[in-house]
């Protein structure tokens, strides 16, 4: 088993190189023998030589990845289902552009985080070192003055000491979460990490589910174009979904669709469950009957992966600014705290 899961960078290459060589008439095992015949020591390496191992044992393509362990769930269940439907090249393509998405996304998201991370990390240790040095002197000063200092001057330590207290809770708060999304998006294995977060936070839950759709509608239209009944695709495609939103809708639909009673098409189930948006839902009810269903689903996943894209670039471009305001609200709180006792000084001084 491969030490650890491949990287978006990684699979992009590993599916687009494949799917090049057998563009070219080159049999599978023999190209992931070449892909990872000139590579160093990498886990891509690793994980060509264990999937190679796989394939000349007689194993498909999608089990040898499988049993490599260093593939995610998804990229497997989609090379199965290309393998099935004799779509292979198409499927290992796409899976090539969506993992290409992935990675530029998670690069920006660790240029965004990174550099925060280590300004909130250099914060706290100043904010720490005002409330733990700096203000502990200033009480001493005030102990030594306390028989000339007014109720005001009290007022000034305490709301001192509260304000840096309250901004060093907050900063260490927020640079432990900085520091964890900043390791995780680092590792492959952090990036559910990172996507269950990303489904949960209102900024990007809709864009998940935008994603989430475009992964179905793709293995919909991969199952299609290889002749399999509505229904049999509708259960294979929905045992691929894991986001739980989604996944709740979709087996509704499949209910619909199965109901002896009053049996849906596939287009009216999507859409009378809330899966497509009701022009999505009539764009695919004429594609299945003008005979390109495949083809109006492929169009579907495309234009909901660029949507999803969108929305995720827009939600990351919004961290910067909040980011800057919250920093901006710390310095002013540290500088706050050691003013107040000075203030205070000065007035019992005075």
């Amino acid at each position: 088993m491969a030490a650890s899961m491949l990287e978006s960078s990684a699979l992009s290459s590993f599916c687009e190189s494949i799917a090049i060589m057998l563009s070219a008439g080159i049999q599978t095992d023999e190209a992931v023998h070449m892909l990872g015949e000139n590579m160093g020591a990498t886990t891509l390496k690793r994980s060509c030589d264990e999937v190679y191992a796989g394939l000349i044992a007689g194993k498909p393509l999608a089990q040898s990845m499988k049993d490599a362990g260093s593939f995610p769930r998804y990229a497997v269940d989609m090379v199965a289902t290309g393998e099935a439907s004799g779509r292979l090249e198409n499927v290992l393509r796409s899976l090539a552009v969506y993992y290409d998405e992935e990675n530029r996304l998670f690069e920006r998201i660790r240029s965004n985080i990174s550099y925060p991370a280590a300004l909130l990390c250099i914060m706290s240790v100043i904010l720490a070192f005002t409330v733990a040095v700096i203000l502990p002197v200033f009480i001493e000063v005030f102990e030594s003055l306390s028989g000339s200092m007014t109720a005001g001057s009290f007022s000034s330590v305490n709301a001192s000491l509260l304000i840096g207290w309250i901004a060093l809770a907050i900063v260490l708060a927020c640079t432990i979460i900085a520091l964890v999304g900043a390791i995780a998006s680092r590792t492959a294995s952090g990036h559910n990490f990172v996507i269950g977060a990303f489904q949960k936070l209102p900024l990007t839950s809709r864009a998940m589910y935008q994603l989430a759709v475009s992964r179905f509608a793709s293995v919909m239209a991969t199952y299609t174009a290889s002749g399999v009944d509505a229904d049999t695709t509708m259960k294979n495609a929905l045992e691929m979904v894991d986001h739980p939103k989604l996944k709740a809708k979709l087996q509704a639909a499949y209910s619909s669709m199965i109901d002896l009673d009053n049996a849906k098409s596939l287009a009216q189930a999507l859409g009378d469950n809330n899966v497509l948006e009701p022009v999505y839902a009539r764009m695919l009810k004429i594609g299945t009957q003008s005979g390109s269903t495949d083809e109006v689903l492929d169009s579907l996943s495309s234009t909901f992966f660029d949507d999803a894209i969108v929305q995720i670039d827009r939600a990351i471009d919004s961290m910067e600014p909040a980011l800057a305001a919250f920093l901006t609200i710390a310095v002013g709180a540290t500088l706050i705290s050691v003013m107040l006792p000075l203030i205070g000084i000065m007035s019992s001084i005075g």
